[in-house]
């Protein structure tokens, strides 16, 4: 099965600033996160983003919060957001059957969530080169034990051609700028 842009959201999970520093690549972590907010607003795909423990742990990374939107943000303390309570009132605005998740760390957050939208039905696609982990080969344990339970594992790239569909699309200078270049 293929994105499709009217049917999916894209969830950033955790891309906060404190943690940051002890992430594999973090600098390209939060990049590509961002192109991927950035493409889903050019095409009016709704974007949601989770803060763990935001308290403690503080905001997610500056630029990146303030694309997807203050208002968008839900801190949590589940690992998994859906499993959240304070996550459950923006849980019954997501409509769409496709779930795009971005965001760290891979074996925690993110593989739960992943795992708990799957769950609900919800078709779920892990975008491999924008999520990522203290430790490489989390992210790589994650990322097989995903796709094991039936999570489609995509690239940045496909994210944008699938969502795209044609060169002549409206976006599609903002995904070449962004993405291919």
């Amino acid at each position: 099965m293929m994105l499709q842009k009217d049917k999916s959201c894209l969830m950033v999970i955790d891309v906060q600033s404190r943690l940051l520093p002890g992430i594999h690549e973090s600098d390209k972590l939060v990049q590509y996160c961002d192109s991927l907010v950035e493409l889903a607003h050019a095409l009016n795909i709704p974007v949601f983003g989770t803060e763990q423990y935001p308290e403690g742990v503080g905001p997610t990374a500056d630029g990146l919060r303030e694309r997807v939107g203050a208002d968008n943000f839900t801190g949590k303390t589940f690992f998994s957001c859906v499993d959240a309570p304070q996550f459950q009132d923006k849980l019954k605005t997501i409509t769409q059957d496709q779930v795009v998740i971005c965001g760290m760390e891979a074996h925690a957050c993110v593989l739960q969530s992943a795992m708990s939208f799957k769950a609900m039905g919800k078709q779920v696609f892990v975008v491999a080169d924008a999520i990522s982990a203290r430790n490489p080969k989390d992210t790589e344990f994650a990322i097989a034990r995903m796709r094991d339970e039936g999570i489609k594992i995509i690239t940045r790239e496909m994210v944008g051609f699938e969502w795209l569909r044609r060169s002549d699309a409206e976006g599609f200078k903002l995904f070449s700028k962004k993405f291919l270049r």
